[in-house]
């Protein structure tokens, strides 16, 4: 007994230096070849900016190609499922937003478990947004808003990119703040949404600043404010929503990257360090900045960080999900 115990002892030893030295040496050549950055929505959206962004100041970091590559469909997790399954040798990453915290709610049947099965590698930035409504409906302010919402909230027309879209995430936020229903108009994007609500069709529409800004400064749209915690910079005359009334109203677009789980630490940390040189890159930082988006702090640039972000987010949306009784299937 005690020397099969000693024997299963020595070879779990085997096995642990084994995957070490198996995770060295793949660390010690790496990279040898292109990578892949996974993006579960379309070209030229936010995300997939700030993805090829950063991969262009990768590139040079880690000497081999970061190659975007978009995979779309159902709300971001048909990229996070292929993800999950490929190899863990670290050439296939993904980068995700808030969709990666939802998602266990939203979707009953995950072909993933997005606690178990990923590797953490870095928060990245933050991208702020904006409560806009046309300029045919007739509040002015946010005070104003909602009073009115109060009395005719199942008149008001609010659009969203879709269940598990940034936009729709707010515009639940804002109806339990609120505490009254409007009529939800999904589309295939904030872009459409946009269209619908300068002419005039739609009445309220909560999106990021990388898209709204133009319209902001172009006076095509009422700004009733943002959904930081502080204002912002590039808008420092709108209040937040939380100043207007809707008391810890915080929602901000936030992404973080991933790998497989099982990608060697080492490979991660190799990966880790290229983001962290591409956040301190001067034409990332003016690129992302153009965007409305905020870096987050190097404290933050972590796998611990956005491990434990993710974990906060799951904890505050799903109960509010399941509240408003919104499911993909």
């Amino acid at each position: 007994m005690a020397l099969a115990k000693t024997l299963r002892g020595l070879l779990a030893g085997v096995s642990l230096l084994t995957t070490i030295m198996s995770g060295s040496a793949i660390a010690q050549g790496y990279p040898s070849k292109p990578i892949s950055l996974i993006v579960p929505f379309a070209a030229g959206g936010p995300t997939d900016v700030l993805a090829r962004t950063l991969a262009a100041s990768m590139t040079k970091s880690l000497g081999q190609t970061v190659v975007v590559e978009n995979r779309l469909g159902a709300g971001g997790t048909v990229a996070a499922g292929v993800v999950a399954k490929a190899a863990p040798d670290g050439y296939t990453f993904l980068i995700h937003h808030n969709g990666m915290a939802t998602a266990p709610t939203l979707y009953r049947k995950l072909p993933f478990d997005v606690l178990t099965d990923f590797s953490y590698v870095s928060l990245l930035a933050d991208v702020p947004m904006t409560l806009l409504g046309s300029k045919k409906f007739p509040p002015n302010t946010m005070a104003e808003f909602i009073q009115y919402a109060k009395t005719n909230g199942d008149k008001i027309n609010l659009a969203n990119a879709g269940l598990g879209a940034v936009s729709q995430l707010c515009g639940t936020l804002l109806q339990q703040a609120i505490g009254t229903g409007f009529t939800s108009i999904p589309y295939s994007g904030t872009g459409p949404a946009m269209t619908a609500l300068l002419g005039g069709q739609l009445d309220v529409l909560c999106d990021q600043t990388t898209q709204t800004l133009p319209q902001i400064k172009a006076d095509k749209v009422k700004l009733y404010g943002v959904t930081t915690k502080t204002r912002l910079a590039s808008l420092p005359d709108a209040p937040t929503l939380a100043e207007s009334g809707l008391k810890d109203f915080d929602i901000v677009v936030w992404h973080g990257i991933y790998a497989p789980k099982g990608t060697p630490p080492e490979v991660i940390a190799r990966f880790n360090q290229a983001v962290k040189d591409a956040l301190k890159d001067p034409a990332v930082i003016q690129k992302i900045q153009d965007l409305g988006a905020v870096i987050v702090p190097e404290s933050q640039q972590n796998p611990a960080a956005l491990q434990a972000w993710l974990k906060s987010e799951i904890a505050k949306w799903s109960p509010l999900l399941k509240a408003a009784g919104q499911y993909a299937d």
